[in-house]
């Protein structure tokens, strides 16, 4: 059973040209210490959050078809449940677009969706250049992984975007540009600002987000290598 530790049931900006809802699926396996979402990520917080039955979420659904034409899938980290697949081909079923947003590191999940048509759009963050990654997602991870995440992206099977979070004391102008480098080809590249917000480690709550013309800089440097968008 998938659990849904969120719902917003309206959004205009989350699934690019529909009217959408986003669930917000429990558990994620990385600690970024920027995270603003810990009530769905650490355990101890996972507890005290209120939990949506799917038979809730699917009333929602039913109820709202006429007007909604999207489900975003976000986290926490959707591909970490074995159940994903066969949750996504209930929404698919109900007439409705999936959008997934992925932190990349279950590339076998995320082949597994495009081949089977059960997602309609993939948003992937990149959390940092690879050489900052462990630092930036406050675990070990796989970078393989990730790159063949970026990989099955870039194939087009499937509408998709990259992006990465603006993360003030972690990642300076020239990590950003990096990241362009390693995404060259790359359909586009949304650059999104940080919110100093409930973050798993408080100190990133004093950290003020880069300013709106340090971050036209970055989009400008990053244009170079593939189409860079500011998101706020």
């Amino acid at each position: 059973m998938i659990k849904i530790g969120g719902l917003q049931k309206l959004t205009l900006i989350d699934y690019p040209g529909k009217l959408s809802c986003t669930a917000f699926l429990i558990g994620c396996n990385f600690r970024c210490p920027w995270c603003y979402s810990k009530e769905l990520v650490l355990p101890e917080e996972i507890k005290k959050q209120p939990k949506i039955s799917e038979r809730v979420f699917f009333n929602f659904l039913k109820k709202r078809k006429k007007f909604l034409e999207g489900v975003v899938l976000g986290g926490g980290e959707p591909t970490i449940h074995k159940d994903l697949p066969d949750f996504i081909k209930k929404i698919k079923k109900m007439g409705y677009q999936v959008k997934l947003d992925t932190n990349g590191s279950n590339p076998k999940m995320i082949k597994h969706l495009i081949d089977n048509s059960l997602v309609d759009y993939i948003a992937m963050d990149v959390k940092a250049p690879k050489e900052k990654y462990n630092e930036a997602v406050g675990i070990e991870v796989d970078i393989r992984k990730i790159q063949e995440s970026i990989n099955l992206l870039k194939e087009e099977k499937v509408d998709y975007e990259f992006r990465t979070t603006l993360v003030p004391k972690l990642l300076t102008k020239e990590d950003i540009v990096n990241i362009a480098k390693w995404l060259k080809g790359a359909k586009i590249y949304y650059l999104q600002q940080f919110r100093p917000e409930k973050t798993i480690d408080p100190n990133y709550e004093k950290y003020k987000p880069f300013g709106q013309e340090e971050s036209k800089m970055m989009q400008k440097e990053c244009n170079r290598y593939l189409v860079t968008k500011l998101r706020n």
